[in-house]
């Protein structure tokens, strides 16, 4: 019976966290200091690893792709191929687990040290709420600016596509770009920005957890900032999935 009263309690103060998470953010006071620390922390920061791995994805994918539809004729799709599956999906996904392994294993390790040498503690004691201040900042930076870094990366893996389409295929960039504007939709963008958005909240949300439910000292820490970084790439990669199939449902632009 313990085996699994455990996880269930587990999951329902998970969604306790997030409840009184989003709960913080309309609440006074709102600390726009801290909020605009971490829009730089999550957004700024993440930026040049963002753009590099997005940038060479586009790439890999038009080399790939390129190949396989020579054989069949079919090189003049690669703008088609790279810009659909780069924004309903790899940009995404692979944009929020970069981010997802530097501030999801940032924010378990510190919440997580501020918890072991009694920080959060001397908040409550000034009168200052933790949730609010450490989680609720977080999740509304993350909220504003993973989506950001999930659009930045959809363009520069289109870039790097489109690079790699003319130097290796000799497709001309302007009928590269016209390929690229005529496969995407409205529906596509909006379909990228709800999956950032949700991810977004996943990566804080669980890093926040992971570093509040921090066990056994400082060696906990350590545990708690790879609990972070697994269970958020995890759950990413299965909301994925069942945001794929429900927006293809809802959003009828959203056909090859």
């Amino acid at each position: 019976m313990k085996s699994i009263r455990r996880p269930l309690n587990n999951v329902y103060d998970y969604f306790n966290l997030v409840a009184q998470a989003f709960a913080g953010i309309v609440k006074k006071p709102y600390y726009f200091s801290e909020v605009l620390r971490q829009m730089e922390n999550i957004g700024v920061q993440s930026l040049p690893i963002v753009l590099l791995t997005s940038t060479f994805v586009g790439m890999i994918l038009a080399y790939q792709s390129g190949f396989a539809m020579a054989v069949f004729g079919a090189k003049m799709y690669i703008g088609t191929l790279v810009s659909i599956s780069l924004v309903r999906e790899l940009g995404p996904v692979l944009a929020s687990v970069v981010v997802a392994g530097r501030i999801g294993a940032g924010t378990a390790a510190e919440i997580g040290s501020m918890l072991v040498t009694e920080q959060i503690d001397a908040l409550r004691a000034m009168g200052t709420d933790p949730m609010k201040k450490l989680v609720s900042t977080r999740l509304l930076a993350g909220m504003i600016m993973i989506p950001v870094l999930v659009i930045i990366a959809d363009m520069m893996g289109i870039l790097g596509g489109g690079f790699i389409a003319y130097a290796t295929f000799g497709l001309a960039p302007p009928f590269f770009k016209k390929t690229v504007i005529e496969a995407l939709v409205i529906e596509d963008l909006v379909m990228s920005i709800l999956k950032a958005l949700f991810f977004s909240i996943l990566i804080i949300t669980l890093g926040c957890y992971s570093g509040l439910n921090v066990e056994g000292g400082t060696s906990g820490v350590g545990h708690a900032t790879t609990r972070a970084v697994v269970l958020s790439i995890v759950f990413i990669l299965i909301t994925d999935y069942f945001l794929t199939v429900v927006l293809l449902k809802l959003l009828p632009g959203l056909s090859f």
